[in-house]
């Protein structure tokens, strides 16, 4: 399993293909907060409720600065067809060979009926202007998680 990432941790780099097919960086955003959510798999009803919290916060949240980038180990295709089925209006970037997830310690051993296996862990990192971690939360819950970051962030 990945080093979790830790608040004055400098913010692994990334380049990823989106949805619709355009790639997005990290360095995209260079003087902006942005708000890095790992999520399991598109259109699963947690990560559903989740993209769709962001969806509906999404205005509140650019309004205080932060961007929003959602990445999942689907492909591409996987990724379009949830983004505009649910009209998510912000990147959801595929990583599939779960390579970006590793460096931010969002891959890793997960447990499920009893069963151990490697997978995805839903995590949120928070990355402050200077692409330093400002917040770093692993293993959140779907429901209810971007209300709490919203409050953590003053958002």
């Amino acid at each position: 399993m990945a080093d979790r990432l830790s608040p004055g941790d400098p913010a692994p780099a990334f380049t990823l293909t989106s949805s619709d097919g355009s790639t997005v960086s990290l360095n995209d955003f260079p003087g902006q907060h942005v708000v890095v959510y790992f999520y399991p798999k598109a259109a699963t009803p947690g990560c559903t409720t989740q993209a769709c919290d962001f969806r509906d916060s999404l205005s509140a949240l650019n309004a205080a600065g932060y961007q929003v980038l959602g990445i999942s180990p689907d492909p591409v295709s996987a990724l379009k067809k949830f983004g505009e089925k649910e009209q998510l209006s912000f990147p959801l970037l595929s990583d599939e060979d779960h390579a970006v997830a590793e460096a931010y310690g969002a891959w890793g051993e997960k447990k499920n009926y009893g069963k151990v296996y490697e997978g995805l862990i839903r995590s949120t990192v928070v990355v402050d202007a200077e692409g330093t971690v400002k917040l770093a939360q692993y293993n959140v819950k779907a429901t209810g998680h971007v209300a709490r970051l919203r409050k953590e962030l003053g958002a």
